[in-house]
């Protein structure tokens, strides 16, 4: 029996279903010039200077992570046993690349109204080892990035930004994902836009967009400019450049169905935020008084990934409960992103430390969930929340 409010649904139209056609005609699937077009799109939407697409959300993760390791640039290389501040609530593939390139990660505990960092905890984490910070804007919600670039250029800390649940959101007028070194982006199906699976880099940096050219195809120079930060000069002659290897890269090239995709969907991206604000308005109006539950409070210009719902310190409720009651209302629901990410069995299987209590990530593990956002308009589902 479908739900009656679902976490997700289909933003498509004749346009993507057309976009689709076209290359499936132009018999040209892998990578190619509907990729760099929609990669030039998307930069000069997020007013970045660089986006490398890549497919998935999590390969951009990996993708950031790995160029930290390969830049020629001593300020930002990151090295194996560095510290790297994360925040205790996000998805997996936000940590796992940190991990996999031998990172020492700090998880710092989030703020319980606004779900993105503890401020006063992130603050007192630095250590004499931290390198980086990983800032993860959840649900929406931008963090709030004046603090954090004052710790940054206080401590000389690199900053990326993991932004998969929050494209279109926006702090003091800046787009959420380009407040630091770089910021990667999702397009799954259930983000503010869908390519199907796909994802994103952005970065202001030339040498970090070069050393991600090359790590996004096999390592190999075939997609860098002549002129370029990895190897300086490349050869003419394109046979001589076809298979020459200069970094360990992977495979993480996107299709250009997907990529055609994107560039329909980013023509109707600032309609879908307009409308997920405009429900936001609706729900919030709706619950901020609510006695048992909290929503989360807004920091900026939210893109409102979905809502939260966060049952309060000191209620009779328990999650069966609220699950319960809105299973009988038809809403979908799950945990907060991962609940407290550092209780997972696999945390034994890379470098960490806590260094405080993550007090609130537990409290959102135990007694938070969210439901879902659309890119229209959702009065029968508002309606609803007011029965809880």
């Amino acid at each position: 029996m479908p739900t009656k409010f679902p976490l997700a649904a289909p933003s498509w139209g004749s346009e993507e279903l057309a976009a689709i056609q076209s290359v499936v005609d132009s018999g040209q699937f892998s990578m190619g010039s509907r990729v760099q077009q929609f990669e030039s799109e998307f930069a000069a939407y997020t007013g970045a200077r660089h986006a490398v697409m890549v497919n998935s959300g999590s390969s951009a993760n990996l993708l950031m992570t790995a160029a930290l390791a390969f830049t020629q640039n001593i300020s930002m290389k990151l090295q194996r046993g560095d510290e790297i501040i994360v925040p205790a609530v996000s998805w997996s593939t936000s940590f796992f690349p940190l991990a996999q390139y031998g990172l020492n990660l700090r998880f710092v505990d989030i703020d319980l109204e606004t779900l993105n960092y503890d401020l006063i905890a992130l603050e007192a984490a630095i250590t004499p080892k931290t390198r980086a910070i990983l800032v993860v804007n959840l649900l929406g919600n931008p963090n709030e990035f004046s603090v954090i670039r004052a710790l940054a250029e206080k401590h000389k800390l690199v900053v990326i930004e993991d932004n998969c649940e929050s494209l279109g959101a926006r702090y003091e007028g800046q787009a959420a994902g380009t407040f630091g070194a770089m910021g990667t982006y999702s397009f799954f199906f259930s983000h503010h836009m869908s390519t199907m699976e796909g994802g994103m880099v952005t970065t202001d940096d030339e040498e970090l967009y070069h050393v991600m050219l090359c790590l996004r195809a096999h390592g190999w120079t075939r997609n860098l400019p002549k002129y370029n930060r990895v190897t300086g000069v490349k050869s003419d002659d394109p046979f001589e450049e076809s298979f020459k290897f200069v970094l360990p890269g992977y495979n993480l090239r996107p299709l250009e169905m997907e990529a055609a995709l994107g560039t329909e969907q980013l023509k109707k991206l600032p309609g879908f935020i307009a409308q997920r604000r405009r429900n936001a308005a609706a729900v919030v109006g709706v619950l901020s008084n609510h006695p048992e539950l909290l929503v989360q409070r807004e920091i900026g210009s939210s893109s409102w990934f979905g809502f939260s719902l966060v049952i309060r310190p000191g209620s009779v409720w328990t999650r069966k409960t609220l699950i319960e009651r809105l299973g009988a209302l038809g809403f979908e629901c799950r945990p907060i992103v991962t609940g407290n990410f550092a209780k997972n069995p696999v945390m034994r299987l890379f470098e960490h430390s806590i260094p405080f209590p993550l007090k609130n990530a537990d409290h959102i593990d135990a007694l938070g969930l969210f439901i879902g956002n659309h890119h229209f308009p959702m009065d029968a589902a508002v309606d609803a929340l007011g029965q809880l």
